[in-house]
């Protein structure tokens, strides 16, 4: 049996001595909860290495996080995104604008659903990783050449960058399996 506290490391990379209490592959493979364990000799020592590499199905989740949070914020705060989002001279603060913000979000949520409930392919993480790319051009443009979103919109960067990674390491993940 493992010691206590390895499944707890803050590392991804965690490096087990044989016969100090170590852990055998399919004890590692309990720890880290299937996520993707494998095994070899590190640095020419009699060490085994276990790493926890992020499956295809966990990088696809969590591309779908960004979207069902940033959505709903949309979905049920609408204001308080256009509030928050907005340059002062370019905020309208009417039911319209509250309306298609609302909308904006529910259409995010129901990406997010998909990207949670679906099963992405090598080609898929390919495909949604180049279809974010406009966004960053998108961000670019409407916070510095046509300065209508203030500061704030630095979370959708941050989190169609997030996502962008997520994509990389889904297509690397998916090609392992």
């Amino acid at each position: 049996m493992c010691r206590e506290g390895w499944a707890a490391s803050e590392s991804i990379s965690v490096q087990l001595a044989l016969g100090k209490g170590a852990c055998d592959a399919v004890t590692a493979e309990k720890i880290f909860g299937g996520v993707g364990v494998r095994s070899g000799r590190a640095y020419g020592r009699r060490r085994v290495k276990y790493e926890a590499a992020m499956s295809p199905l966990l990088a696809q989740r969590l591309i779908a996080v960004p979207f069902l949070v940033l959505g709903a914020w949309c979905l049920f705060l609408p204001r308080m995104v256009e509030r928050l989002g907005f340059q002062p001279e370019y905020l309208h603060e009417s039911e319209t604008t509250a309306l298609l913000i609302g909308c904006f979000g529910a259409q995010a949520v129901l990406s997010g659903l998909f990207a949670w409930f679906s099963r992405f392919t090598r080609i898929t993480f390919l495909v949604y990783g180049i279809a974010l790319l406009p966004f960053f051009w998108f961000n670019y443009w409407f916070v510095f050449v046509v300065p209508m979103f203030n500061s704030f919109m630095i979370i959708d960067f941050v989190a169609n960058a997030a996502m962008l990674a997520l994509c990389v390491i889904g297509y690397r993940a998916s090609a392992k399996g």
